[in-house]
């Protein structure tokens, strides 16, 4: 417990999914959590939520398209002159839009880009300014299984996560030596409300393919992005770790 005790994360796409386990998590650690979303309804029910009694952290909703830079200036302006500090980002947020190569429309693959790897480096260039500032700071970026291998009518989405890892890489080169550690995480097939609506003899494929014979859990995810914030990963940046059940095997 307290691994966060006093720290300020932002996390987008923080209120919903995989997003909103991290930020109960980080929050039941001691963190100020910004859960940063897009989506209302989801923000409206992260507002609800109840920590657990005696818990020092805590959750605040804000809404925000990462992919509008004069949002995000703004957003992360204003939480740093509340704060004085950002300690840590998580680049959560995604979205897909698959279909095949030759029938994925350019506004398809341009909605996902802008998203999943704009949004990234949007998020990641404000909030690394203030970090420099104090000189520590942790940004843990989402990439993916299929930013690794690819995957069948996934393009678009095979190229955003791609090129988070690449930006993971030149950002660990670049912020290491100003204190600020830069890792990823490429999850495999997770249960999440992306999945929920998949028909059962696919999600039984998935399984198959896994050498654990299971999806992941958001709650898994979460842990690793913990761990990759907290001190205990004091001495680890551009690595990018899968946590897939082994199905990069």
């Amino acid at each position: 417990m307290n691994r966060m005790n006093g720290k300020v994360a932002l996390i987008t796409g923080g209120a919903a999914g995989i997003g909103y386990k991290a930020s109960r998590l980080f929050a039941e650690e001691g963190a100020t959590v910004y859960a940063i979303d897009i989506s209302d309804k989801a923000l409206a029910a992260i507002a609800e939520e109840k920590l657990p009694e005696g818990c020092s952290g805590k959750i605040i909703g804000k809404k925000l398209d990462v992919s509008n830079s004069a949002e995000v200036e703004k957003v992360v302006e204003e939480i740093y002159a509340e704060h004085g500090k950002i300690d840590t980002l998580v680049n959560n947020a995604g979205i897909t839009a698959d279909a095949q190569l030759i029938k994925m429309t350019e506004e398809a693959f341009d909605r996902v880009i802008k998203v999943n790897l704009k949004g990234v480096f949007l998020m990641s260039q404000a909030v690394a300014k203030k970090m420099v500032e104090n000189k520590s700071g942790t940004i843990v970026n989402t990439s993916s299984i299929v930013g690794v291998q690819g995957n069948f009518g996934q393009s678009n989405y095979s190229a955003s996560k791609a090129g988070v890892i690449g930006m993971t890489y030149t950002w660990a080169r670049e912020l290491g030596r100003k204190g600020i550690r830069v890792n990823a995480v490429a999850p495999g097939y997770t249960m999440t409300e992306m999945l929920a609506t998949v028909p059962e003899k696919v999600i039984k494929m998935l399984e198959e393919k896994t050498p654990m014979q299971r999806l992941g859990q958001p709650e898994e995810v979460a842990k690793l992005y913990l761990f990759l914030a907290s001190d205990e990963s004091s001495y680890i940046t551009g690595q990018v770790i899968g946590i897939d059940g082994g199905l990069k095997l």
